[in-house]
């Protein structure tokens, strides 16, 4: 079945401005376009924006999903069934703040105390979670899976006041490197010496034995990975390399 542009708006919920600009990126091309300017979409297109789709849901940017699909080895039935991984696990997440949510609940309604290491478990298992789906392969690919394993329950075992004090120092280290880029601050400064040693600090509650060689590897993925580079960089440009420059020249 072929379907004009304005019918697959309407079939797919993507709105037909949306749909010119993956043409124009080349990330969905139609099937063909009338000598009236029209463009026309088949079955292969379809299949494809839904492939988009299931990516974008997943927080993959534009760029990434064209590479993905125009790679001559993308197998579709296996991202689908990576996407079906991806999507139990946020339900699971979803399903555990939910419980977290109604327990909470239900003390207040009984004027019963609640723990406080039931208050923050859901959280802390919703940002392993969360750092699994986004970089667990690379991770354990990297540093293979008892490190990774080793990572995910040291964060688990936390107490709540270490838990808040690793968000904290997080936050931090994001200020500081903020405004050291801001300031012209350079790695090589005290400055950078110190923000290397915040990092270390952060580290080092879920790497064990941090080494300065697996220290410098771990910041250069922040400008090799480009997610890394956006949460670092999602205020202040430049927060990233500065991070990866002074972890280089410090961590000994």
């Amino acid at each position: 079945m072929e379907y004009s542009i304005r019918e697959l708006s309407h079939l797919s919920g993507v709105s037909t401005r949306t749909l010119r600009w993956y043409d124009e990126i080349g990330l969905l091309k139609p099937a063909r376009v009338a000598e009236s300017g029209y463009r026309y979409y088949g079955p292969a297109q379809v299949d494809r924006l839904q492939d988009i789709l299931f990516y974008r849901a997943l927080g993959v940017e534009l760029a990434r999903i064209r590479e993905c699909l125009d790679d001559p080895a993308f197998d579709r039935l296996a991202a689908l069934r990576q996407h079906l991984a991806a999507l139990q696990g946020k339900k699971a997440r979803l399903e555990t703040l939910i419980r977290s949510v109604e327990q909470t609940i239900g003390c207040e309604e009984r004027k019963e105390p609640m723990k406080d290491e039931a208050k923050f478990a859901a959280f802390k298992r919703r940002m392993v979670e969360e750092n699994e789906s986004a970089h667990g392969a690379e991770a354990r690919q990297k540093y293979g899976d008892g490190e990774v394993d080793a990572a995910n329950a040291a964060l688990m075992g936390l107490t709540p006041e270490a838990c808040q004090a690793w968000q904290t120092l997080n936050t931090d280290l994001q200020a500081r490197l903020e405004a050291a880029v801001q300031a012209g601050t350079a790695p090589e400064s005290e400055e950078g010496r110190e923000i290397c040693a915040m990092h270390r600090r952060w580290l080092a509650v879920t790497v064990k034995d941090l080494t300065p060689q697996k220290h410098r590897g771990i910041a250069e993925l922040y400008v090799m990975d480009e997610r890394f580079t956006a949460y670092y960089d999602k205020t202040v440009p430049g927060c990233a390399r500065f991070l990866r420059d002074a972890v280089a020249h410090w961590a000994r």
